[in-house]
């Protein structure tokens, strides 16, 4: 197990053995000053060379999905992983043609006055309704190979949904906290799968912070996104499956929605692997996606010193003042000429509207702002024709019901009259 992969640090590019619990980079997390993001986030890398001459390159992708990728996850076994359906999501084709369709011919909306090829890959069938399982499931296994008990993790409140509902399909304690003002449909959830919820008065990265002296103090292992190596481990699992569902191809364009940084990281680091295996000779152009009103991994790409602004914006699943895996994911889009784009709260609302009336898929706001990303994209012209575009739909709508309430109306309830009905309907068209 020790010679399957090891860690690298993304800063120094020191080395780590994968043979005991480590988080950080000993000597760069000993650089690291409060109110900034965290150095010696740690990069898990395999033995590329050895899985790559075990098959010829045309047949090797096909070997890996047989076995569940666990040649490139760092467990030991898939008996370990949790017994329910995580991944294997959605990958939704949209084309002009079925949008005139289903639209009457208003093209107006989604797919309208396109000429590419438009893809949504729905993370919200998971088992907690986020993309968030697919690192869970990880760290969980992870757990259940070294007999841990307790896994504790700070959230907004999809990790700690997917913690708490993976923890409980496996029998391990799982410890969460949140800020206090999380949807309360979220924190339900939490409660629901028998977690020892602890809401903070405060904001994620306070949460995050009281989480850390916790694990300090206990000695529970941390799933902290970024914080644990494993978090992108799991992720990554989404571009293997893209790829797959695409037929063995890469899509052009990957829209991304970014708070810490994590899933941004995750989606790379599965094409990268990819590459470093020899199965594709490209990464994707990936488009980092942020709320205007939490931009603070964006705005300090090209900064030599990090500054954080308060977060204010309806996109609570992505509302960070310190991006987490800031570094890592920076160095990646710089990497492979990633690309970003801001989208305000106004854009997010009137996205979201979009995408549930015309495709049937609800998504909540922190998904929603990739994809209206996709729709600025494509208004200023920036989606080349005939190119294939994904959007990462990451949770699902009823995680975060109020965020909707500002702009949807349900009738007053009518008298048993089918006159009144009769009138109301010819009203509505």
């Amino acid at each position: 197990m020790i010679d399957k992969y090891h860690y690298l640090c993304n800063d120094c590019k020191s080395e780590y053995p994968s043979d005991d619990i480590i988080y950080l980079c000993p000597s760069c997390q000993a650089k690291n000053q409060p109110g900034k993001p965290p150095r010696g986030v740690l990069r898990t890398e395999f033995g590329y060379d050895k899985i790559r001459n075990s098959t010829s390159s045309k047949r090797l992708f096909t070997k890996l999905k047989n076995e569940g990728f666990l040649s490139l996850l760092p467990i030991k076994s898939l008996d370990s992983w949790p017994n329910l359906k995580i991944g294997n999501t959605p990958l939704y084709k949209w084309t002009r043609e079925q949008a005139d369709r289903r639209t009457g011919g208003q093209t107006d909306r989604l797919s309208g006055k396109i000429n590419f090829e438009l893809y949504l890959k729905d993370d919200s069938q998971n088992p907690t309704f986020s993309f968030k399982d697919r690192a869970s499931a990880l760290v969980s296994a992870w757990a259940k190979e070294n007999n841990i008990e307790t896994i504790i993790t700070a959230s907004t409140g999809n990790a700690g949904c997917s913690l708490a509902g993976i923890c409980a399909s496996q029998g391990q304690r799982s410890v969460i906290f949140v800020p206090a003002g999380a949807p309360l449909a979220k924190l339900t959830q939490i409660v629901m799968y028998g977690a020892t919820i602890i809401p903070v008065k405060g904001n994620y990265d306070d949460a995050f912070d009281l989480s850390m002296k916790a694990t300090e103090l206990f000695g529970y292992y941390n799933r902290n996104t970024a914080f644990n190596p494993l978090t992108v481990e799991g992720k990554k699992t989404v571009s293997f499956e893209i790829f797959d569902q695409l037929e063995q191809k890469i899509p052009d364009r990957i829209f991304v929605p970014v708070g810490d940084g994590v899933v941004l990281s995750g989606v790379y680091k599965g094409f990268e692997d990819l590459l470093k295996l020899g199965i594709i000779a490209k990464i994707p152009t990936v488009v980092a996606v942020q709320a205007e009103g939490s931009p603070n991994l964006i705005n300090n790409i090209d900064l030599k010193q990090f500054f954080s602004s308060p977060s204010h914006t309806i996109a609570d699943s992505i509302s960070v003042d310190i991006p987490r895996n800031f570094y890592m994911a920076v160095s990646f889009l710089k990497e492979y000429h990633g690309e970003w784009i801001l989208v305000n709260d106004e854009e997010i609302v009137k996205a979201s509207g979009e995408l549930s009336r015309t495709t049937g898929i609800f998504s909540e706001p922190a998904a929603i702002a990739a994809y209206a990303g996709m729709l600025k994209y494509r208004s200023m012209g920036k989606i080349p024709t005939g190119s294939k575009n994904v959007i990462l739909l990451t949770g699902s709508g009823l995680k975060d019901l109020a965020a909707v309430r500002s702009f949807i109306h349900i009738p007053e309830a009518f008298e048993p009259d089918i006159r009144e009905i009769e009138l109301y309907l010819e009203k509505r068209g």
